[in-house]
């Protein structure tokens, strides 16, 4: 795992596949604009390692500064909840 906070065993593959996908589309937005890392962080108010931790898809970064990333080129972001299954258990990775 990348360097940052820790994050819990219990999420799940499928949530950390998402993540990673959003630091993926931060990436390509940002660069497809020509605009580099450190713009990115001024735009945004953060560190300019924090914009490398959006795009490399790390756990650990703020879910403000993820959306914030995304919203400043263009992207939203949609939720969409998974019902929990008929034991009553919720999903992997799913919150409780």
């Amino acid at each position: 795992m990348a360097q940052g906070k820790r994050i819990s065993s219990d999420i799940g593959d499928d949530a950390i596949q998402a993540i990673k996908a959003f630091g993926a589309a931060a990436k390509l937005a940002r660069t497809t604009t020509g605009e580099g890392q450190s713009a990115a962080a001024t735009r945004l108010g953060v560190h300019v390692q924090t914009i490398a931790r959006i795009e490399s898809g790390e756990p650990g970064v703020a879910i403000g500064h993820v959306l914030g990333m995304l919203a400043l080129y263009g992207i939203s972001a949609t939720v969409q909840q998974q019902r929990p299954t008929d034991s009553g258990e919720r999903p992997t990775g799913q919150p409780g």
